[in-house]
This record gives structure tokens, C-alpha cells and sequence, in this order.
């Protein structure tokens, strides 16, 4: 088939939905399909259409719908879609649905977060990481416990929580909290300079490329995600390949990727709840081995082939 990909995304961003969007770009083209990736949709022809979000590309949508009114669309419900964009935009967000063939959810709980009149066109996919070189703390550094925040600072990942909960550590801990990611705009990055002047046990990394994040991931011994809103994080799935243990926000888009009986998230928000799970993890051998086999069993179902396996599937019931 001849596809195009639309992710708002530009060629030189980091963001997740410019990774996801170039890593299916590249698995669909291993099985045989033609597939061009851009940020805006000006009228090309194809076989089927896949658009990232559902508001940020309502205009790609409602283009492709118009000049092609019987071809097959996918349309990607993207976190702030789901917990953000249907309540502040619905008409936008809600029209993107209502063109779209099909719809991807990209973790186990997104129909129960969307209009019941979609969830019958919903199609849930896990996204893929690559096994790394290196997993479950391979360089760890002896008589430090390290833990890893990655992804762009922004409001939705509530990205300084685990530096603010690393500042109520007992005295004893060896906690020391490194974060990677490039800020949404300069309010963040001072924040996060702030804070490395402020905390020793924080330091902002800044952006970080593939190398670099997989030799932090290779020498850290925890990952924490304390997102607000995630739509099925992609950081979820290599930490997962990685080995490396997670502690979690609880929220819907965490839920819905480490199942609900996962052992290691906290309230949203609540720095001195994550600081407990953060100095239990270091100290507890038992819960921090539990997280780990946690996440090692996981790892089956964030494999490159699982998700070439549904992309496929997406397209065949997007063409029925």
C-alpha cells in the first residue's frame, strides 16, 4: 500500500509523535508498504491515511476527507487528545473521530476515557522499543542509587517531581535523580537550571541523543514517570526492553501500559508519597526485585514485531 504518515511534529523535532511516526514509517516499510511521513497533508494521493492526533491534525484530516471521501483513515488519539483536547476542543477533536476509519489508542484503557459511540472503531496499540546493549542497571554506579526522568519538561509530564521528592530523603539515601529532556520553553528551562543549582541531588542532563539516553538508562537503577496526562508513553516501553524498574504516576496512560496491579505507582502530585516509593526501591531488595521482573515480563509485549503484528492489523480493518 501506498501510505502517508502525518504527525504535527517537524522533521527536526525530538517529540514522541516525530519518533513514533519515523519507527512506523520504518515497519511498514519492512513490510512492504510504501510510506511517506510529513506534517502537513496538501492533497497527495494514497492508498490510506495515518494521522497523529486527532486536534492537532484535525486540519490534515478533514483535507484528506474532503478530497478523498472513501479511502481508509486512521486517526492516533494522542494523550493530550484524550485528557486535554476532547473537552477543550471537542468539536475538533470529535469531527478527527467521526472521519476516521479506525481509530489507534496507544494504551489498554483509552476506550474507557473516550465517547462510548468510538469505541467500537478503536484499535489498541503498543508501542515498540529496541533491546539495548545494555539492561537492568549494567553500569551501575557502586554505592549510588540513580534514577532516570526522560522526556521534554513540559507542564503534562510534571517533569522536576522527582527532584522536588528527592529533596525529602533521608539523610542516608545515595538517591541521586538525572533528568534528560528538552524544555517546552523558558520558563522550564529555568526551572530546571534553578533547581541543578538548588538540589545536589538533581542535575538536568538537557537533550539528550540516542547513545547518550541509552548509556543514562545503562547506569541508572530506577526510571520514574510522573506525568499528569500520557496517551501510552513511549518511555514506558524501553524502559520495559531496558530491564530497568519503574515508578509511576497513577494515571490512565500508566495504568494502562503496567496493568492495574503494577506495584510501583503514586498519586499524581504527591512528591512525599513518590519520595517513600523512590527510598523503598533503594533500600528494599524485595520490591525493587519485584518492579524489575515486573517490567522484564512486560518487555514481551513492547517488541518491534508485536507492533509491525497491529500496525498490520490497523490496516486491514481500516480497508474493510
Amino acid at each position: 500500500m501506498n501510505l502517508i504518515i502525518i504527525t504535527p511534529a517537524g522533521p527536526d523535532s525530538k517529540a514522541g509523535n516525530r519518533a513514533t511516526a519515523l519507527r512506523w514509517q520504518q515497519l511498514l516499510q519492512q513490510a512492504g508498504h510504501k510510506v511517506d511521513v510529513l506534517t502537513q497533508y496538501q492533497g497527495e494521493d494514497c492508498d490510506l491515511l495515518i494521522a497523529l492526533h486527532a486536534w492537532r491534525s484535525s486540519k490534515a484530516v478533514d483535507d484528506f476527507r474532503k478530497r478523498w471521501p472513501e479511502k481508509p483513515l486512521i486517526v492516533v488519539l494522542t494523550g493530550t487528545d484524550i485528557y486535554f483536547h476532547q473537552h477543550e476542543f471537542p468539536e475538533a477533536t470529535y469531527a478527527s473521530m467521526d472521519k476516521a476509519s479506525l481509530l489507534i489508542g496507544l494504551h489498554d484503557l483509552v476506550g474507557q476515557d473516550i465517547p462510548e459511540r468510538y469505541r467500537n472503531k478503536l484499535l489498541t496499540l503498543r508501542q515498540s522499543a529496541e533491546m539495548p546493549a545494555f539492561r537492568g542497571a549494567a553500569r551501575a554506579v557502586p554505592g549510588q542509587f540513580n534514577i532516570a526522568v526522560i522526556g521534554h519538561l513540559r507542564d503534562e509530564k510534571d517533569s522536576l517531581r522527582a527532584a522536588w521528592a528527592s529533596r525529602q530523603l533521608p539523610e542516608d539515601s545515595t538517591i541521586m535523580v538525572s533528568c534528560a529532556g528538552k524544555p517546552h520553553n523558558d520558563e522550564w528551562r529555568d526551572r530546571a537550571l534553578q533547581e541543578s543549582r538548588d538540589n545536589p541531588r538533581f542535575h538536568w542532563l538537557g537533550e539528550l541523543n540516542a547513545p547518550e539516553l541509552a548509556n543514562l538508562v545503562a547506569v541508572c537503577n530506577l526510571m520514574v514517570i510522573s506525568s499528569v496526562m500520557e496517551g501510552g508513553a513511549n518511555v514506558v516501553s524501553e524502559a520495559c526492553r531496558a530491564g530497568l524498574p519503574i515508578i509511576a504516576s497513577d494515571i490512565p496512560g500508566n495504568r494502562g501500559l503496567l496493568g492495574d496491579d503494577y506495584p510501583g505507582f503514586f498519586p499524581v502530585g504527591d512528591e512525599a508519597a513518590l519520595a517513600d516509593l523512590m527510598y523503598r526501591a533503594e533500600n528494599d531488595g524485595a520490591f525493587l526485585s519485584e518492579l524489575t521482573q515486573r517490567v522484564n515480563v512486560l518487555a514481551e509485549t513492547f517488541t518491534p514485531e508485536q507492533e509491525r503484528q497491529s500496525l498490520e492489523k490497523a490496516l486491514a480493518l481500516a480497508v474493510q
